[in-house]
């Protein structure tokens, strides 16, 4: 349970923080699609790092479920995925990292799907 309630709280600062980072940090310096980029990688960072502090919650609320465990785990490898393509293609310009950045989207979606399946169960 705290360990997925840990996990989003430090991916929600991580997010704050990256945030002010690509506004005031980046602004300027790379070209404002990177910065459109770079607000979706934190906005979808903040949006998963509530859905793991959810699952955490929801885990000290009901009887231990693989699949609300896994949801959590899909969050987070879909935050590193996803946000962290988006954010290093802003910084490397490198457009093949895109390529990538759909398999993290992927990843969500199980996540929310698992989150789904479990409080059906529950």
């Amino acid at each position: 349970m705290k360990l997925f309630i840990i996990i989003g709280a430090i991916n929600a600062f991580l997010s704050v923080a990256l945030g002010a980072f690509g506004a005031h940090g980046l602004e300027g310096k790379v070209e404002p699609k990177y910065l459109e980029i770079w607000k979706t990688g934190v906005q979808y960072q903040m949006f998963h790092a509530m859905g793991m502090i959810a699952v955490g919650i929801l885990m000290g609320q009901v009887q231990a479920s693989s699949m609300l465990n896994w949801s959590g785990w899909m969050m987070l490898i879909g935050t590193v995925i996803f946000s962290g393509s988006l954010y290093a293609l802003t910084l490397s310009g490198v457009k093949v990292l895109g390529a990538i950045t759909p398999i993290g989207g992927v990843a969500f979606l199980v996540g929310w799907v698992l989150l789904i399946v479990a409080a059906m169960k529950f």
